[in-house]
């Protein structure tokens, strides 16, 4: 058995899409879809697009339903909590950080929080990370494993 997605739902589509375009180098667009079963429609009541964007061997599947509104949980509610990227070097935490921060004071997208990414941290491992949120207000974590903490 293998992962194969994660699914999205977004009460802006197009905002999201662009987003995660811009944020990750390499992410490309597979496929979109405006007709669905009887239970898709069953499941996710009013859904009009689902979009599928690939980086490396992740695949997200971003959708909206039309006149759904939504809540966020409280930051204290058992839930989802976040994902977690590998990044090859020290470095590439950096350029994600930054270009989060770009992307954030561009004006160019909508975010549902007004929080910051924050700084790179290092554990008693040589493990660096960094988390930030993405336009929906998911918290994403990018990670940098030294090689000798790698499991094989």
């Amino acid at each position: 058995m293998r992962f194969h997605h994660v699914a999205i739902e977004t009460v802006d589509l197009a905002n999201t899409v662009n987003w995660y375009l811009t944020f990750f180098p390499g992410i490309r667009l597979n496929w979109e879809q405006d007709q669905f079963s009887s239970l898709t429609h069953e499941r996710l009541p009013r859904i009009t697009k689902l979009v599928e964007l690939q980086v490396s061997n992740i695949r997200f599947h971003f959708f909206e339903r039309i006149g759904v509104t939504h809540s966020h949980p409280p930051r204290n509610v058992t839930a989802f909590q976040h994902f977690c990227f590998q990044v090859p070097t020290p470095q590439d935490l950096n350029s994600y950080r930054l270009r989060w921060f770009d992307l954030r004071y561009s004006g160019i997208y909508n975010f549902t929080h007004d929080e910051t990414a924050t700084d790179i941290v290092v554990d008693q491992n040589a493990v660096a990370s960094f988390y930030f949120l993405d336009v929906n207000g998911l918290e994403f974590e990018m990670t940098y494993v030294p090689e000798e903490m790698r499991a094989c």
